[in-house]
């Protein structure tokens, strides 16, 4: 019943979302938008100088690679009232958090699309955030209007954070006012099965974990006459059992969870979404705020659907908050940030401060 209920709901918002978006200029698409690219880079940690006294006094230097952050991007996203663009180009460097906001300032499409490929204290990862937002309003004078609604579809690859996902959902907004309007709908994820622990299967019933015998799967050779521990490739690893425990073994384990996280097929998640946005803006005070709330998950009974990992349903949930305010001529602060949490995963951003000029 609620697989058809989904489905249901699906093809009466795509009806209309396809009817809206059919008189869309295709040719104002790209106007005022920005292709953009830059690399940023400095110092990283400083070296590290480490010592040993195995085979006499002896010194090893650990240098870190300088950090860097090449991003390349296209954007066309209407900047609210507070934003200012202080600097003449993008540079990769910015920290918008009204990207994350579910509707625009503008109605009609906005997009962006920007992939950041970054090195951090000697680690290399990438950073991807797509997204294509349509915010609908049919002109009509009343709060509950059919064409009132708001579509998203976006990527997003956090590498620092580790989380991937796809998301696309379409919502139903409730106007209350020119500052305030509620939605609800649909959300429709698709990413790898978080919740699935891939050394479950190795646990015994007293709690330990058979590592060696993973290991030894994985293709370590252990002589255990001789103390010797040798990788795959036949590599001597560790001579000793405390060294194979603490500098081997957890190698091992990182290896084999990355490769059977892999091995995985991505699977999708349909849930149902409540949300609301608020939007107030002057020269002296500002507030843009945003929330969503998925608190019914569709369970198709695959075997690694996050519902085998929790009991029964579970809260996602995202929000942001932009607030800042002008005291006096002198006197200002502001407060800034985004939260995300979904299947158990937290990622967040924020800063907060004040500017006070002295003459």
């Amino acid at each position: 019943m609620v697989r058809k209920l989904i489905i249901l709901l699906l093809l009466v918002s795509n009806i209309t979302i396809a009817q809206t978006i059919g008189n869309i200029d295709v040719k104002g698409l790209l106007k005022y938008s920005t292709f953009y690219t830059a690399v940023n880079g400095g110092t990283s940690l400083s070296d590290v100088d480490v010592f040993s006294v195995d085979n006499g006094l002896s010194t090893q230097t650990v240098s870190t690679p300088y950090d860097y952050n090449f991003t390349i991007g296209l954007r066309k996203i209407a900047r609210f009232g507070y934003e200012n663009k202080a600097q003449t180009f993008y540079d990769g460097t910015e920290s918008n958090y009204s990207d994350a906001a579910t509707v625009g300032k503008v109605k009609g499409v906005e997009y962006l699309f920007e992939v950041d490929y970054k090195r951090q204290e000697g680690v290399d990862y990438m950073d991807q955030h797509h997204f294509i937002r349509f915010s609908s309003d049919d002109g009509c004078p009343d709060e509950l209007c059919i064409n009132f609604f708001a579509l998203k579809i976006e990527y997003l690859e956090d590498g620092f954070a580790d989380i991937k996902y796809f998301e696309a959902s379409e919502r139903y907004r409730h106007r209350k006012n020119k500052n305030l309007s509620w939605n609800i709908g649909l959300t429709h994820r698709l990413a790898e099965p978080y919740g699935y622990n891939a050394l479950d299967e190795w646990m015994l019933d007293n709690g330990d974990l058979h590592y060696t015998y993973l290991a030894l799967q994985e293709g370590y050779e252990v002589d255990v006459y001789s103390n010797s521990y040798y990788s795959p490739s036949g590599e001597l690893v560790a001579t000793s059992a405390e060294v194979w425990e603490a500098v081997v073994i957890p190698d091992v384990l990182a290896d084999y969870t990355e490769k059977k996280r892999n091995e995985l097929k991505k699977t999708i998640q349909h849930s149902f979404v409540v949300g609301f946005d608020y939007y107030k803006y002057s020269k002296k005070t500002w507030m843009h705020a945003w929330g969503s709330l998925m608190p019914y998950h569709y369970d198709d009974g695959s075997e690694f659907s996050y519902h085998n990992y929790v009991d029964g349903q579970w809260y996602d949930y995202s929000g942001g908050l932009i607030y800042g305010i002008k005291v006096n001529k002198q006197l200002g602060y502001f407060v800034e940030g985004k939260y995300n949490k979904y299947w158990n995963r937290e990622w967040y951003d924020f800063k907060l401060g004040l500017n006070y000029t002295i003459f």
